[in-house]
């Protein structure tokens, strides 16, 4: 049983319409889980094919990781100004933006440009992508009350996972087969196709801004949303907010040294070959995808049983990150066979759990009209992590060599670690929304 089989605490409609305001609910979700999919691909190519990009663009290892981090050189700060346009703008019309400069970004790579374009394209995505998860996250949870968000935030956080579990063994036979170009044209294709799509079957839901909003739930359960003009400084200031956004940084730490630098890091740190690096990358990803949704039913049930969202949420959140920073620390360690990969699954395919719970724990948080702004500068913090951690892994190997990996996973693990203390101290959503109320 899963949190959607709970009976939405608002007033009752007629059966039909009841009937397909579900289905185009989950529709849009399903094409905002492709959108993520899409989303993560786009990113994974520069881990997939580093040796070859490497090799022809004649980069070194610290190059490698500053073209990485381009990408979020605007990354960040373009998330946060998404997320506030979305409290204005309709999302339908952000995400198709977002999708067609997504593709146009491309297309210089695959037709045959330098260094510098290189450079100059991870930019221009990094801008284009910065606000898809705070946006699409809203947008899904404009379909949803509070207590029916865990599934289909866990579904749009797993199409991360699965635009790589895809990506992974998918873009590698590309790169493999045609070049790595033509693996840019390829992700370049799947983005026109969707927003093609999307133009047709995209849309908000009753619970957006300006519609519907949670009051009746909130009545239903005794919880009473943050009500009047809360300011962004306000939610902002929230223990939960910095509490949440700290445990969402670590694994967003993770998540940029995943893209960028796992496959280098088991070939090269593990000795592992090409395609069982691409394969153990598939295998971790689709870890993370169970993980997000194990954590989704584990949340709704707790929920449902009235247990609060800082166990039901923050605490699985807190502890699984905890895990995770055991996992990476005791890699260090570790010398092949089974075990190691027990610990990088551990390390790197649990932890992604923290997104999808930084978001609906944000999202109970915040009221609708400040909803999409508070997730978005939340993406712009959590999103700096990307900027760093490629760099600072590229100038370890470069410096130290291949003992340069097990120095970065070494800092990751305590990275981890402070991210879920945050989370199991400092959040507490339903304490912080009623001081919001007052």
């Amino acid at each position: 049983m899963t949190d959607t089989e709970v009976a939405p605490a608002t007033p009752a409609c007629p059966s039909g319409r009841t009937r397909d305001s579900r289905r185009r609910a989950w529709t849009v979700t399903a094409l905002l889980v492709v959108f993520m999919m899409i989303n993560f691909a786009d990113k994974s190519i520069l881990g997939l094919a580093a040796e070859p990009i490497r090799d022809d663009l004649g980069l070194s290892a610290t190059q490698f990781g500053i073209a990485n981090s381009a990408f979020f050189l605007l990354f960040s700060i373009f998330g946060a100004v998404g997320g506030l346009l979305a409290d204005r703008i309709p999302p339908r019309w952000l995400l198709l933006g977002m999708v067609a400069l997504w593709s146009v970004s491309q297309a210089p790579m695959a037709l045959g440009a330098g260094v510098a374009m290189l450079f100059a394209s991870r930019i221009v995505l990094g801008a284009a992508e910065g606000p898809a998860f705070p946006v699409a996250q809203q947008t899904a949870l404009s379909w949803f009350p509070d207590q029916r968000r865990n599934l289909p935030s866990a579904l749009i956080t797993a199409g991360t996972t699965l635009g790589v579990v895809i990506a992974a063994p998918g873009l590698t036979w590309v790169v493999a087969e045609h070049g790595w170009r033509a693996a840019f044209a390829v992700v370049a294709v799947a983005g026109a196709l969707w927003a093609l799509v999307w133009a047709f079957a995209g849309g908000e839901g009753t619970h957006a801004v300006g519609t519907e909003t949670d009051a009746p739930v909130a009545a239903a359960t005794g919880s009473e949303p943050a009500r009047g003009n809360v300011s962004y400084r306000r939610i902002l200031g929230t223990r939960s907010w910095i509490g949440v956004t700290a445990a969402y940084f670590s694994t967003y730490w993770m998540v940029a040294l995943v893209v960028a630098w796992l496959p280098s890091y088991l070939h090269d740190g593990l000795a592992y070959s090409t395609t069982t690096s691409a394969n153990l990358v598939a295998l971790l990803w689709a870890v993370n995808a169970v993980a997000l949704l194990a954590q989704a039913g584990l949340t709704g049930w707790l929920l449902r049983r009235g247990i609060t969202s800082r166990w039901a949420r923050a605490r699985v959140g807190g502890i699984t990150l905890i895990v995770s920073a055991a996992g990476c620390l005791a890699l260090t360690a570790s010398h092949g066979g089974p075990l190691t990969v027990l610990l990088l699954i551990a390390g790197f395919g649990i932890c992604g759990v923290m997104a999808s719970i930084a978001v609906t724990t944000v999202a109970e948080l915040a009221p609708a009209e400040r909803r999409g702004g508070a997730l978005g500068l939340m993406n712009g913090v959590v999103t700096t992590a990307g900027l760093i951690a490629p760099i600072l892994v590229g100038r370890l190997v470069d410096t130290q060599g291949t003992a340069g990996y097990g120095t970065a996973v070494l800092v990751s693990g305590v990275v981890l670690l402070l991210g879920g203390l945050a989370a199991v101290t400092l959040v507490d959503a339903d304490r912080d929304k009623h001081r919001l109320a007052r």
